[in-house]
């Protein structure tokens, strides 16, 4: 019997490197998925580059008849009116997300090493804690955000960007149950050849979590690329707001005039390409981070 199994999977393998005919099935079941996955995507940088006649036609066209970028052009002749170009805002941008990126990583593999590999007395409360603030949206704990950035005086500042989403719960908690399925005997292992805290963070920790942390700069970018709400509550200063708030107010002004749907598509695009671009030369880390918090 076994003989025979042998035999009738020889020369197969559950990962092939290179086309089967074992995986056709497979083909057949993926491909209509994945048509219909980018559908969506199509339709978004397809709605940047039609006319202002095919974004209004009925029944809508997912890719443009005839492709124009003057849609893009009427975004940058209305930005450059604007008292503060948009190049203050990208800045701005970038700024508060490679702050946030790095920060909002170095917070969350600090913390989840702590809840993972360290027994303290409250540790399992910290961390009870932390699953419980997973069930409030960022509406929720405003007023809290707005009383502490005002209170210690970093309204109108970088900071006050940055420090309302340095850290997300989601983060702690996936990076935690990737740091659980490390086994305990390396650490141990570490201590004994005199390594501390920083040198375990820094030589264990971070180069065995590095899907983890790919996934956590993803979600920390994408949080931070897309934010208004730290423009309009802890900034009254139009030099100090980000992209997302600029391409908002510019489209809210052009709102009341049919114009205002091309703009819309473009900066729609524009604000959709970066976080499209990460995710596609991270996902396979996403997956694999996705898989061992599951693990235990």
């Amino acid at each position: 019997m076994n003989r025979r199994r042998r035999s009738k999977f020889a020369g197969t393998k559950i990962n092939p490197t290179t086309f089967h005919r074992s995986q056709v099935k497979f083909y057949l079941i993926l491909l209509p998925i994945c048509v219909f996955m980018a559908v969506p995507i199509i339709f978004v940088i397809g709605q940047a580059f039609k006319s202002l006649g095919e974004l209004f036609m009925f029944p809508p066209s997912i890719i443009p008849l005839r492709p124009t970028t003057i849609n893009f052009r009427t975004l940058f002749l209305q930005s450059s009116i604007m008292a503060i170009p948009m190049w203050r805002f990208l800045i701005n941008t970038l700024i508060v997300a490679v702050s946030v990126v790095a920060l909002n990583m170095v917070v969350t593999v600090s913390g989840a090493y702590v809840l993972s590999k360290k027994k303290y007395r409250f540790t399992r409360v910290f961390f009870k804690m932390n699953q419980v603030a997973l069930m409030f949206v960022a509406t929720a704990v405003t007023i809290p955000r707005y009383l502490v950035v005002s209170n210690i005086g970093i309204m109108n500042t970088f900071f006050g960007h940055i420090l309302p989403i340095m850290a997300i719960p989601v983060g702690l908690f996936l990076l935690k149950q990737f740091i659980d399925v490390l086994p305990d005997a390396l650490f141990e292992a570490a201590k004994i050849d005199g390594a501390n805290d920083f040198y375990i963070v820094k030589s264990i920790v971070i180069p065995l979590t590095k899907p983890a942390l790919a996934t956590m700069a993803i979600l920390s970018f994408q949080m931070t690329w897309g934010n208004t709400e730290t423009s309009n509550l802890f900034t009254t200063e139009e030099a100090m707001r980000t992209l997302a708030y600029f391409f908002n107010s510019l489209i809210a002004g052009a709102a009341s005039v049919i114009g205002g749907a091309g703009i819309a598509a473009a900066a729609g695009l524009i604000m959709f390409v970066p976080n499209l671009i990460i995710f596609i030369f991270m996902q396979s880390k996403v997956m694999s981070t996705m898989t061992h918090s599951g693990i235990k």
